[in-house]
C-alpha cells in the first residue's frame, strides 16, 4: 500500500542562514538486495542532500565517532538497556545523514522518517538519534513518531534541566534544534520553583522556531508572569558540546 504525502508546512517561516541537520543510525540485519517500503508511510525518499550508508557492525566499533561506547554509550545503556542490547548486537548499520539549506516545509523531514520506518520494516530494530541522546527500540520510535499528521516538534528535541551556576537556580535547555536549521534554546539562571515553566515556555518556543520563526539577537520576549522581559542573545558554535548547535541564551529576570 502506497500513502498520499501531505504537505507539512511551516506557516511561521522566516529564512534562516543555518543548514538543516538530519543524522540518525538504524541497527539491525537487512537483506542484500534493500528495498525500502518508504512509500508506505508517505516519504518519497531521502530527500536531496541526505544519504544512507551501510556498515557491518563491526566495522563502526573501532570508529572514534562510535556512538555506542564511551560517554554516549553509557548515557544510552543506562537510559534505554532493552534497546541498547539490541543495537550491540546486530550485525550491520544504516547512518542516514546530511545537510539541507533551510527550507519553507517540513516535508524533508516527513520523508526521511518514512524512510526510517521502511528500514525498521525490513529488518530494523533500534534507532539512534545522537542529536537528542536517545537510542529507541523500534516499537518505541513508531510510537514517538508514527502519528497522523507527523510527531510534534517537542517530540524531535530533547528540553534538559541541569544545575545552575548558582544555588537554588537551574539551566533549562534544548538539544535537537538542528534538525529544523535553527539555534536550541538556552535559560540560564531560572529559580529552582520556576524550572517547569521554563520547561512548557521552551516547549512552545521549540514548535514556532520548528515552523519556521526565527529569533534576532537583542530581540525581546514578553512572557505572562514574568516579572521582566526575556532578550534573545545569539552564542555558541557548531562545535558546543552541550548543543552540538549554536544556541539563543535568555537569562531568567529578577
Amino acid at each position: 500500500m502506497t500513502a498520499t504525502p501531505e504537505a507539512w508546512p511551516r506557516p511561521y517561516w522566516q529564512p534562516g542562514g543555518e543548514a538543516i541537520v538530519l543524522n540518525f543510525y538504524v541497527f539491525g540485519r537487512f537483506a542484500e538486495d534493500l528495498a525500502i517500503p518508504a512509500a508506505r508511510y508517505a516519504s518519497r525518499g531521502l530527500p536531496e542532500g541526505v544519504g544512507l550508508q551501510r556498515f557491518a557492525h563491526t566495522a563502526l566499533r573501532g570508529w572514534e565517532g562510535y556512538p555506542l561506547k564511551g560517554a554516549l554509550g553509557e548515557l544510552l545503556k543506562e537510559d534505554a538497556p532493552a534497546a541498547f542490547d539490541l543495537a550491540r548486537a546486530a550485525p550491520e548499520v544504516l547512518v542516514v545523514r546530511g545537510e539541507l539549506p533551510d527550507r519553507d516545509s517540513l516535508d524533508y523531514l516527513r520523508d526521511t522518517l518514512g524512510v526510517l520506518a521502511g528500514l525498521l520494516d525490513v529488518g530494523g530494530c533500534a534507532i539512534l538519534d545522537p542529536q537528542i541522546l536517545t537510542l529507541f527500540e523500534a516499537a518505541a520510535w513508531r510510537r514517538h513518531y508514527l502519528i497522523a499528521g507527523g510527531a510534534p516538534p517537542r517530540h524531535h528535541v530533547l528540553i534538559l534541566r541541569n544545575a545552575g551556576d548558582t544555588a537554588g537556580r537551574a539551566h533549562v535547555h534544548t538539544r535537537g534544534l538542528r534538525k529544523f536549521g535553527r539555534p536550541d534554546l538556552s535559560f540560564r539562571d531560572v529559580p529552582e520553583a520556576l524550572a517547569e515553566q521554563a520547561g512548557l515556555l521552551c516547549e512552545r518556543l521549540v514548535e514556532l522556531q520548528a515552523l519556521g520563526a526565527q529569533f534576532v539577537d537583542g530581540q525581546p520576549l514578553e512572557v505572562e508572569g514574568l516579572p521582566g522581559e526575556l532578550v534573545a542573545h545569539l552564542r555558541g558554535s557548531l562545535d558546543d558540546p552541550h548543543f552540538n548547535n549554536t544556541h539563543i541564551a535568555f537569562d531568567w529576570p529578577g
